[in-house]
């Protein structure tokens, strides 16, 4: 960091931006966030450390944000599994946000503005990732996703993938793309309310078009990440203690985590 700079810019995807954060919490000085992706990293404060091999090795708190930058330009490049994996991490966040411990009005109000946008923009993005227009769209709705995530904060699905994506090293929306479903399920019984206000959001049942969101990304199971099934039980006691479990409508036992991971193995 040069000896005379007034302040950071943060551009690309979420790695970047937690880099970003990084700096401005051990530096003080406030931070500009350009994303790249959806992944929602800039309206946290919050940041995740990885090795060289993407295996999280730490973290911390107290970046000092000050503005946010959204360019679609800049997200017209990116490959078809990084845009399906942080759009699914973003509807992720509208879905949590309407059940998480902290939820508010105004966080509800934000999830179900980006989720329809999200639903209705991602497949339309896959199919044709040149068009501004649809990408404009989904950037939009991963705006709105990211200012619940910031008020909401997150809950299980999230719980899970940072215990699967901290432990291999893999892709943080690949691992919410899978982990939605399942944790959409276990909170179906705890918190059918919200939930359904999340599938009323999406115009579908939210368990079924998750699935379908998912796979349409190309997201189909944990083992072809070549997760082995024998880890299982550890990376149910990994995600039990993470603060997104603790911050679910009831946090769910290692014995239901690691049901949950086996019904996406």
């Amino acid at each position: 960091m040069p000896p005379d700079a007034d302040g950071i810019l943060g551009l690309g995807g979420g790695s970047a931006i937690d880099t970003a954060k990084h700096a401005s919490a051990e530096t003080g000085l406030p931070v500009v966030h350009v994303p790249t992706t959806y992944s929602g990293a800039e309206w946290s404060t919050f940041y995740g450390i990885r090795s060289p091999d993407r295996v999280i090795r730490g973290g911390g708190g107290g970046a000092h944000p000050v503005a946010i930058v959204y360019d679609v330009e800049l997200t017209l490049d990116l490959p078809p599994d990084v845009t399906a994996g942080t759009a699914m991490n973003a509807l992720a966040h509208c879905a949590e946000a309407l059940y998480a411990r902290g939820h508010t009005a105004e966080g509800d109000a934000a999830a179900l503005a980006g989720a329809p946008l999200i639903d209705e923009a991602l497949p339309q993005v896959l199919e044709r990732p040149a068009d501004p227009d649809a990408r404009l769209v989904l950037l939009q709705g991963a705006a709105y996703a990211g200012q619940a995530l910031g008020i909401a904060g997150l809950a299980l699905a999230h719980a899970m993938a940072q215990a699967l994506g901290g432990t291999y090293g893999l892709p943080h929306g690949a691992m919410n793309a899978l982990c939605l479903p399942p944790a959409l399920r276990f909170n179906c019984a705890l918190v059918p309310d919200a939930v359904a206000r999340f599938g009323d959001a999406i115009g579908s049942d939210p368990l079924r078009r998750t699935r379908e969101l998912a796979r349409l990304g190309g997201f189909e199971c944990l083992r072809d990440f070549l997760i082995p099934k024998d880890d299982l039980p550890m990376l149910a006691d990994a995600a039990a203690v993470r603060g997104g479990n603790l911050a679910n409508p009831r946090p769910a036992t290692p014995a239901e985590i690691e049901e949950l991971l086996a019904s996406i193995w």
